[in-house]
């Protein structure tokens, strides 16, 4: 039976999702009905982390979606290209394009290996603009198309300045491409946002690199930020444009007012260049 749902028929291609806010979108994604491609490296289990992009692919089909796993790299312009041409073979065509893929290394600048500098901005930067790139043209032939990148505000407060500035670039690159792309595709109709957690969320990142179990503990799940995906997802993309989106901002437009189901108790802790 082919799926239902509000997104039946649509066709969602990610940057990573083999765990984590990933996973949680193609999860709800493929609740709704759309086809899910994640294009990831994770092929055979780590130690160190949950899941594979195998591992993803069964989960999206069993929330009810259609699932394609890539094994590749987002830096590798051959892999995200292998990765759209498997996706439109596979389902047709392209109407959310997700950069979710990410490097984490929150280090001031004299602690920060160079190596690592590069990594975040080769995944961050590169990465988003190979996989956008590669999708517009099917993005342009879609009737109801989206470019989502998880990446935060542009908060220029000194404080998100120095914390750790090789990081913030990066990510901050990503919102800024983002923003850029729903200037320069208005005409055509592509919505292009960036959505970020108010509240740190419960990941494999945030376990090992920002607090261990106490962060964990007051830390909303995945899941949050997963629903604020697919309700933008909804949204007319030509009105629908040129936005940071927190998601509890998106979900209280929604109707959500109780967010107690999404975990991390009364004293959540607030994500990074998120202001009180």
């Amino acid at each position: 039976m082919a799926p239902q749902g509000p997104l039946a028929g649509r066709t969602l291609l990610m940057s990573g999702g083999s765990r984590g806010i990933g996973l949680a979108i193609g999860v709800a994604a493929g609740r709704l009905g759309a086809n899910v491609a994640l294009l990831a490296k994770t092929d055979t289990p780590d130690p160190r982390l949950p899941g594979t992009v195998h591992t993803a692919a069964a989960e999206i089909e069993a929330a009810g979606g259609r699932a394609l796993a890539v094994v590749g790299d987002v830096r590798d312009e051959a892999d995200v290209q292998r990765a759209v041409e498997a996706t439109v073979a596979r389902f047709g065509g392209i109407d959310f394009c997700v950069n979710n893929a990410s490097a984490l290394a929150p280090l001031k600048t004299e602690e920060l290996p160079v190596k690592r500098f590069d990594l975040m901005q080769q995944i961050q930067l590169r990465g988003t603009f190979l996989l956008t790139r590669a999708a517009l043209p099917h993005l342009r032939r879609s009737p109801h198309s989206h470019i989502l990148s998880l990446s935060p505000p542009i908060n220029l407060a000194p404080h998100w300045l120095g914390l750790h500035p090789a990081y913030t670039v990066a990510k901050y690159g990503m919102t800024l491409l983002t923003l850029g792309w729903a200037a320069e595709f208005a005409e055509a109709g592509i919505g292009a946002n960036a959505l970020w957690p108010r509240t740190l969320i419960a990941t494999a990142a945030v376990k090992n690199l920002l607090g261990g179990d106490t962060s964990m503990q007051r830390a909303r799940s995945p899941e949050i930020m997963a629903d604020a995906a697919v309700a933008l997802f909804q949204r007319p993309p030509r009105t629908c444009t040129g936005q940071t989106f927190i998601d509890e901002d998106v979900l209280r437009a929604e109707g959500v007012t109780d967010f107690s189901r999404y975990g991390g108790g009364p004293d959540v802790v607030l994500d990074l260049y998120v202001d009180p």
